[in-house]
């Protein structure tokens, strides 16, 4: 693998498919030294079919990661085009892209090196490991759910703050811990919580790198709940979370929305069920993290997905400002 630059900041994020893409997409603008590092537990839509039938490694968010950072826009696009009719109804191109790859060198590390040259990427992308696994949560009362599609989209009822795991035990691929070693800044990205986020905090040596790194621990917080799932949480409760799937590393840093959504954009473009992420001063100000409030909501929402993407139609529309949270990335490093 090449080398990771040293003349601008190094930023590592972690995490799934778009919440990452949206951080990316403008960071790729403030610093040419970027590692995405991405969770190995989708199994929906286009990238299970493919796990399934030829036992490859989950394509889809690896493909969001490295459409975000590309520079050539006709490319970008290619990657992203989805069949909407025959036998490749559904599939994304860059999915497929990536699969044949995969076939061809044997290795998943080096189709996503392959694919990034293809796409002219700014950066790397990197799976966070390499090792085939099933996503498992445990409730509270003992219920088992498997696989990141069921999870995602699971009511957890009064069971809140489930055991998050991996089938089997999978190891930190050696380049993303490098990375995270060596980085400047270390992001965790906004997302699916337990779906997306947790995949790729619990792989083994994800949180030991973390706790070991010098770099500053920066967590975006989401803008809205997600129904079933984090109802009444707050940006608090957020980054407990994910400090509990860190297994005792802590964050530094984290950023969240501090203007709410109109009641327009989330009566015309939220799910049901989905609130705006509240916040409680005195618990953010008694925190050891520093909390940083800011215009977050993109004022252009996300285009509806083809109807050939049935998992995207789950998403919420309401997303983060890209060129927003890559801002406040730079402010805390050059503070």
């Amino acid at each position: 693998m090449q080398p990771i630059e040293t003349k601008s900041p190094k930023v590592v994020v972690i995490g799934g498919g778009t919440g990452s893409f949206t951080v990316l997409s403008s960071l790729k603008d403030y610093t040419s030294n970027i590692t995405a590092l991405v969770n190995m537990a989708d199994d929906g839509g286009s990238t299970g079919q493919l796990r399934d039938e030829l036992g490859v490694l989950p394509p889809g968010d690896i493909r969001q990661c490295l459409v975000a950072l590309s520079r050539s826009p006709r490319v970008r696009d290619l990657f992203n085009y989805r069949f909407d009719k025959g036998s490749l109804k559904g599939h994304a191109f860059g999915n497929l892209f990536l699969t044949a790859l995969e076939k061809m060198t044997g290795n998943f590390g080096d189709a996503t090196e392959l694919a990034g040259e293809v796409l002219n990427i700014v950066g790397r992308v990197e799976p966070i490991t390499h090792d085939k696994v099933t996503l498992i949560m445990e409730s509270s009362n003992g219920d088992v759910t498997e696989g990141e599609f069921h999870i995602g989209d699971a009511d957890f009822g009064k069971h809140t703050r489930p055991i998050i795991r991996l089938q089997p035990r999978a190891t930190i691929n050696p380049e993303a811990k490098r990375a995270i070693k060596e980085a400047d800044i270390v992001v965790i990205a906004p997302g699916n919580l337990y779906g997306s986020i947790a995949p790729a905090l619990v792989v083994d040596g994800v949180s030991d790198a973390i706790k070991h790194t010098s770099a500053t621990k920066v967590y975006i917080c989401n803008l809205v709940t997600k129904p079933g799932q984090t109802d009444g949480f707050n940006v608090c409760d957020y980054a407990d979370e994910i400090e509990r799937f860190l297994d005792g590393a802590k964050l530094d840093v984290v950023i969240y929305n501090s203007e709410k959504p109109s009641d327009d954009l989330i009566a015309r473009y939220a799910h049901d069920g989905e609130f705006p992420v509240e916040w409680d001063k005195p618990s953010l100000a008694a925190a050891h993290y520093e909390a940083r409030g800011c215009k977050l909501v993109a004022g252009k929402i996300a285009e509806r997905p083809a109807a050939s993407d049935a998992i995207a139609s789950t998403r919420t529309l309401i997303r983060h400002d890209s060129n927003a949270v890559a801002r406040e990335l730079m402010r805390i490093y050059f503070a």
